[in-house]
């Protein structure tokens, strides 16, 4: 069985992710944004998950994150679940927060990052992007087209590690909301394929996936100029070096 940690754990897609892991018999590391949250993932830590403490919109503590996962050992797979669909913590939870954890947690065999069909909207553009949260500038779209590059950057980048991002569908979560017209169930089952199955497709990397089925994402994703770009701003902003 696999040992994954899910970021964003304590409801919508990430819970019912974590929920379908545990079930299923695998370990599964959750997370929450405070201490406060904790209580909302009771249910898990007693069907078995450990839990991990740290709000993604802050630098300070994304990196302090990656030092809880990694003293829990390596992790086999990552899946990047977190998201806020607007506000000024937009880029720092979408984009910042995965990238400094791929950094900082040991690698793991796979990694699952979670995009969205808006990305296609995304500009691939990064003057004036605000990276600390302190303004609002990037978009949801812009987010998610980022994220998506950075999944598939990391597949060029390490090829020992299946990377790939996923299209969970407009789903009835908080986020989507109750009129979301797609399946939550369908929302969910491809991060946990892609995480864990040794099934040949899941075994792939550098995918865009929409409910188990490759798809073609925005042209700039695989685009390596543009991928370098966003990584050295990365890289700047943050302080720590993918390469």
């Amino acid at each position: 069985m696999a040992r994954v940690l899910v970021t964003g754990s304590a409801d919508g897609l990430g819970r019912a992710t974590a929920q379908t892991l545990l079930a299923e018999g695998h370990q599964v590391v959750v997370h929450v944004r405070s201490q406060a949250r904790v209580t909302a993932v009771q249910e898990l830590v007693a069907r078995g998950a450990s839990v991990v403490v740290g709000d993604l919109a802050d630098l300070r503590q994304t990196r302090a994150l990656a030092g809880q996962v990694n003293a829990r050992g390596p992790m086999d797979a990552v899946i990047h679940n977190a998201g806020v669909y607007s506000g000024p913590s937009v880029l720092p939870v979408n984009v910042v927060a995965p990238y400094v954890l791929t950094v900082l947690i040991q690698r793991p065999k796979r990694l699952v990052y979670l995009s969205s069909g808006m990305h296609r909207s995304g500009r691939p553009a990064l003057d004036g992007m605000d990276w600390t949260g302190h303004h609002e500038t990037g978009s949801y779209s812009d987010s998610k087209l980022f994220v998506t590059t950075l999944a598939s950057t990391v597949a060029r980048l390490w090829p020992d590690v299946l990377s790939n991002s996923v299209d969970p569908g407009w789903v009835p979560t908080r986020m989507g909301g109750p009129n979301a017209p797609d399946d939550l169930r369908l929302g969910h089952v491809t991060q946990e394929w892609l995480a864990t199955s040794d099934a040949a497709q899941a075994r792939t990397t550098n995918g865009y996936w929409h409910h188990q089925r490759r798809v073609d994402p925005h042209p700039a994703v695989h685009d390596l100029k543009w991928q370098t770009r966003l990584l050295d701003e990365l890289a700047r902003a943050t302080g720590v070096s993918l390469a």
